[in-house]
């Protein structure tokens, strides 16, 4: 299953956005540094953030998963950026290109769980 994890990017109030705007630079290389440590993985990075709004911005991994224990790093990892940003982090799977969230988490939502998130994505 190819599930994604993404930086909650919409619906941000404006101190959210500067923030976001402030600390992009240090998410990206933190997400191309997972990235580049987990290429055999088949981890992706998703970084569209050319935009001027950050709401349409799309910024994270996609990854293929088999078990729900090869959820645990990515989300350990968000998790992490979640508490060092004050982000919120959405996830789900993709399925033909399209993508359906099944969880958020993060520094609103709370911490992520991988366990839960693998019975959500039905892994």
């Amino acid at each position: 299953m190819l599930v994604y994890l993404l930086v909650a990017c919409d619906r941000l109030d404006e101190k959210q956005e500067k923030k976001l705007k402030r600390n992009l630079p240090d998410l990206q290389a933190a997400l191309q540094a997972y990235v580049d440590e987990n290429e055999a993985g088949n981890v992706t990075l998703i970084n569209d953030c050319e935009s001027d709004d950050c709401e349409d911005w799309q910024l994270g991994i996609s990854q293929s998963v088999k078990k729900k224990v090869q959820l645990k790093t990515p989300v350990a990892l968000f998790n992490d950026l979640a508490k060092q940003f004050s982000i919120d982090c959405e996830v789900g799977s993709i399925e033909d290109g399209e993508r359906d969230p099944v969880s958020y988490f993060g520094k609103q939502e709370g911490q992520g769980d991988a366990f839960l998130i693998g019975e959500y994505l039905g892994v």
